[in-house]
């Protein structure tokens, strides 16, 4: 049996899984908030006591975090843990544990997802050979490369959600602006994230919002994504296409920094909520302003993720390879 997870900034989602080949079989997945733990163990000990399974029944376990890994430790970036194997595996009687970053985690789902999994904003043509580009907004911004070597696809980590962001309109000049003020600098994630629409709206917002939006509120991204769709809030509308052409321009950035003529996969739990938003043209003409390979990155092909469980499933996929 496979033990895996996708440690998010906001949830963790566990799961057992059956060793197939190709595609572990889940056997049961639950979800947790994440800061109601102190740690990793009290949640995985939580996990498997209520599915009734002992440490000795599990094979392999591979977690995704999001942050940062070394060795056998990681720090999260927006959750106050660090995760060290030896201590999880040791406290709960499991052989080994292995760490990846997040998105390095979903990396491993890209090639065994199937046809329904994915919404197709640009059909382009994989190229033999080619790398593929996974970008994912969630709480946070992630990014990651699968290196194509020899025909098998390698994944490997990233931090380029932590970039500068590049502002490329007057409307993101002042963003850019705002975000240096608070914050000292202005990374991609202060913009396309959670918390990123969060930021975008304070700047796009220079009246009160019709929305009546209170920012501090937990689910504050998705009512402002949700005024920006229905059209009730002029300014979360702008806030809203500002993010969307935000996205596809560094999702258009990654494409080029890894040639992903292989294609590109947008992942994370926002992408699928805001799906009409993707399709109306913005995102994909942010991805294209490539010039002089705006013809390059045309070609490649670029789908969303509409599997919400990619980054748990492509853990069971390292967990599996490496038993």
């Amino acid at each position: 049996m496979l033990l895996a997870g996708d440690i998010g900034g906001t949830k963790t989602l566990l799961g057992l899984f059956d060793a197939r080949p190709v595609r572990p079989r889940p056997l049961a997945v639950q979800s947790f908030p994440t800061l109601d733990y102190d740690d990793l163990g009290t949640m995985l000990r939580t996990f498997l006591t209520a599915e009734r399974v002992t440490a000795d029944t599990i094979d392999s376990a591979c977690f995704g975090v999001a942050g940062p890994v070394f060795g056998d430790t990681a720090e999260l970036t927006n959750v106050p843990w660090k995760v060290d194997t030896h201590r999880v595996a040791s406290a709960l009687g499991i052989g080994r544990i292995q760490l990846l970053n997040d998105l390095q985690a979903m990396a491993y789902a890209v090639p065994v997802l199937q046809a329904d999994e994915l919404h197709a904003l640009q059909k382009g043509e994989a190229l033999r050979g080619g790398n593929i580009a996974l970008i994912a907004a969630g709480t946070g911004l992630g990014e990651a490369l699968l290196h194509n070597v020899d025909g098998r696809f390698v994944p490997s980590p990233s931090e380029g959600g932590h970039a500068d962001f590049p502002a490329r309109t007057e409307p993101e000049i002042d963003l850019l602006r705002d975000l240096t003020a608070r914050f000292g600098r202005a990374d991609v994630e202060h913009v396309v994230s959670g918390r990123g629409l969060i930021n975008v709206h304070r700047t796009m917002h220079r009246q009160p919002c019709a929305a009546a939006i209170d920012l501090d509120d937990v689910d504050a991204p998705a009512q402002i994504t949700a005024a920006g769709l229905a059209g009730t809030c002029a300014s979360c509308a702008e806030t809203l296409e500002l993010f969307v052409s935000a996205y596809g321009a560094e999702a258009g950035n990654l494409a080029l920094r890894t040639v992903a003529t292989g294609g590109v996969f947008v992942g994370g739990g926002i992408a699928p909520k805001i799906l009409p938003a993707l399709t109306t043209g913005v995102f994909m003409r942010a991805f294209r302003a490539k010039q002089p390979l705006d013809a390059m990155v045309a070609a490649m092909p670029v789908n969303v993720i509409l599997n919400a469980d990619a980054g748990l499933l492509g853990a069971a996929v390292f967990a599996a390879e490496h038993r």
